[in-house]
């Protein structure tokens, strides 16, 4: 059995890293929830990922799309039966103020979380009372995002609206896409896409999905089973901006093998191009044009180098050399 292992091993600077945890911000080292607590038990933990990108020319850190990704948290408490509800407004201010003191002048991932915090036996949602964390960590690429991944479709359904609603950030459900993913890896494949029990496409293992298909973009509906996504939407309006029509509409798994381009996106994922679905070489089997299109669109945007985006971020004022 390892014991000792500081909480945040692996990440750079960790023994000087703070969190907020149980209304105050504190080491991350000292932030701990008990064995028993129910979000532990039963994985009943809403979360959001959300990054903030420094640009070094402007020292300065922007968090991309915060508002909205607390808005999606409070969705997914609202689901999860959580009063009260996290309140954006003040959400937004602990976020902050923790990239504030943790003074940080490289790219950064936030995890704030509401959870179950009683420590009970027994399932269900009601009669629970909530807490909440916030977490940052220094955080570079999840997947790769410039030679192509290689993907295969796997035999692990997305969960259906009717059993774990995929729309909400609901930790238990990542056991759903972390076979998905294993079943992908261990067969020698970057990422996994996922089907939904009726067999048609739904997303990666935690990547919303397009296609391009005659210079338009494809992509599943949010009745698809899938997250709705808030960089899918950054997507959507990027490609707005450019002049590519989009299309919201079910896709058949052999439909990707013939695809003129695929690319996965998502807070961790960013903008991924696939380079193989299943054996079948995607487009030349690199990064599409009109996937490298939006693609530097997209980092330009979230690093605050294009005016028309700056409704994305949110300055993170007054970060300081440690």
């Amino acid at each position: 059995m390892a014991t000792g292992t500081p909480p945040a091993a692996g990440f750079p600077n960790a023994e000087r890293l703070i969190a907020y945890f149980e209304g105050e911000y504190r080491p991350l080292s000292e932030a701990k929830i008990g064995i028993l607590s129910h979000a532990f038990l039963y994985g009943t933990a809403t979360f959001e990922g959300v990054r903030a990108y420094w640009n070094a020319d402007t020292s300065t850190l922007y968090a991309l799309k915060l508002d909205e990704h607390l808005m999606r948290l409070r969705n997914s408490a609202k689901i999860m039966l959580m009063d009260p509800l996290p309140d954006v407004a003040e959400l937004r201010g602990i976020i902050l103020e923790l990239l504030r003191k943790n003074a940080f002048r490289e790219d950064v991932y936030v995890r704030p979380s509401v959870y179950k915090s009683t420590q009970a036996i027994g399932v269900r949602l009601h009669g629970l009372t909530n807490d909440t964390y916030v977490v940052a960590v220094p955080f570079g690429d999840y997947v790769d995002t410039a030679k192509g991944l290689r993907c295969a479709t796997v035999s692990t359904r997305r969960t259906s609206d009717l059993a774990i609603p995929a729309r909400a950030k609901i930790a238990g459900n990542y056991v759903n896409s972390a076979f998905a993913k294993s079943e992908a890896g261990l067969s020698g494949f970057d990422e996994a896409i996922v089907l939904t029990e009726a067999g048609k496409v739904s997303e990666g293992s935690a990547e919303n999905l397009f296609m391009v298909r005659g210079g338009r973009l494809i992509t599943p509906g949010v009745n698809d089973d899938i997250l709705e996504g808030i960089t899918r939407a950054g997507i959507v309006e990027i490609a707005h901006e450019l002049g590519i029509p989009v299309v919201e509409r079910q896709i058949d798994r052999s439909e990707l093998y013939i695809a003129d381009e695929i690319f996965l996106v998502g807070t961790g994922a960013q903008v991924a191009p696939v380079s193989e679905v299943d054996h079948r070489t995607i487009g030349a089997g690199g990064t599409g044009p009109l996937t490298k299109k939006i693609q530097d669109r997209y980092f330009d945007a979230v690093r605050g180098r294009l005016p028309q985006y700056e409704h994305w971020l949110t300055p993170v004022t007054s970060v300081s050399p440690r």
